[in-house]
């Protein structure tokens, strides 16, 4: 997925089970207004798993957000599947996914990440699992015709984060994965980028990326240069996107494995 800057102010992200607007074009297109929640923490879920558990993995896929139903003070649930070794090509991955997942407030939010039977069971069936606990700081567009408030601030130093996802629509498919390998290249190549993963609810169609930067100067290289700010003019001058939402976020805690790396150890 390309990557691109988030930024602006909008609304919060909708409740499980309602995140579609009351009316309208149901992704959120420019005549339906984002739903109205606020005072909403995210977290980042990333896993891979063990190779006995990938049909268990594959079934989270179809459930989509069924088995997270009863889960207390949740907004929205996106389960998302990844590509090939976690990156941004074409080819999915068997053992990668991520969980996106919107609280109330962040009591709820540290509950599901310290004590929800829903998060043991990914973690058992786990090879690396990392968790990020997120507020946003900036954000723009929508997600499923929700969006998300800021109610934080960038930090001065420290890490931050930033969340991409699109729906892009299929005359411009092509267009679209032509620009993405020069950005993801960069991307990964990018000083400061501490990690990077692409996500995905649908192949082709609806991309995400989620990537973790050692600061916001670091974060704003890259968003604002070389192949990556190429992929943004394109993709705006074009209307690649039926509905798109950038978010940053201010780190609030990061614990895990990912790629083989500790964070927050």
């Amino acid at each position: 997925m390309t990557t691109i800057e988030a930024h602006g102010t909008t609304a919060p992200l909708a409740r499980v089970g309602a995140d579609r607007p009351p009316s309208g074009d149901a992704r959120g297109g420019p005549f339906t207004a984002p739903l109205q929640l606020a005072g909403t923490v995210a977290v980042m879920l990333l896993v891979e798993y063990t190779p006995m558990a990938r049909a268990w993995g594959w079934a989270r896929l179809v459930l989509q957000r069924r088995p997270l139903r009863h889960v207390a003070g949740l907004r929205f649930a996106k389960v998302l599947g990844s590509g090939h070794e976690g990156g941004f090509g074409l080819r999915p991955s068997g053992s990668r996914q991520g969980l996106f997942l919107v609280f109330d407030d962040e009591t709820t939010a540290r509950q599901f990440v310290d004590s929800s039977p829903v998060l043991a069971r990914y973690r058992a069936h786990a090879k690396e699992c990392c968790v990020a606990l997120l507020r946003a700081t900036s954000s723009k567009g929508s997600w499923s015709g929700a969006a998300m408030v800021p109610t934080a601030s960038l930090p001065t130093d420290g890490p931050v984060a930033a969340l991409t996802r699109a729906s892009i629509r299929p005359r411009h498919l092509r267009s679209f994965w032509r620009l993405s390998p020069a950005s993801e290249a960069a991307l990964a190549a990018s000083p400061g980028c501490e990690l990077a993963v692409g996500l995905g609810e649908a192949p082709l169609l609806r991309q995400c990326t989620f990537s973790l930067w050692d600061s916001v100067a670091s974060m704003d290289a890259y968003a604002r240069s070389g192949a990556h700010l190429l992929a943004i003019r394109t993709a705006y001058a074009g209307d690649f996107f039926a509905e798109a939402m950038f978010v940053r976020f201010a780190v609030l805690d990061l614990q895990g494995i990912w790629k083989g790396r500790v964070y927050g150890g």
